[in-house]
């Protein structure tokens, strides 16, 4: 995992959620800007999960490969899936979807370092 990007991610992260915050409680719906900065946010997703993907398969990685994996498939997996169902949610709730993803992303990259980087 880069740490950088993963700090990146983290903070990008909870950018979007404090924007798409705002956006509820000015009861405001989801609007396109909100899908470009949650594209944004999955690219750099995409990008960490690349790194990872990619370390696995040289050999590098966690001992629980399988647990690493299916945090990595939910990480990469819920950007997209809280977009689309914020975008389908018309009301002041659908920025309300994605702040709460925004939040719970930062939450999964911390247990993918812990994952990497156990302590020992």
């Amino acid at each position: 995992m880069v740490d950088w990007l993963t700090m990146t991610i983290q903070m990008a992260s909870l950018a979007m959620a404090g924007w798409c915050l705002v956006s509820t409680f000015r009861d405001q719906p989801m609007l396109v800007p909100h899908l470009v900065g949650m594209g944004l946010l999955w690219l750099l997703v995409i990008g960490q999960g690349v790194v990872s993907a990619v370390a696995l398969i040289g050999g590098e990685g966690p001992e629980e490969t399988v647990m690493y994996v299916s945090y990595l498939a939910t990480v990469v997996l819920l950007p997209p899936a809280c977009a689309v169902w914020g975008f389908m949610e018309r009301s002041r709730w659908g920025p309300a979807v994605i702040a709460f993803a925004c939040l719970v992303l930062p939450v999964l990259m911390v247990r993918l370092e812990q994952l990497w980087n156990p302590v020992v």
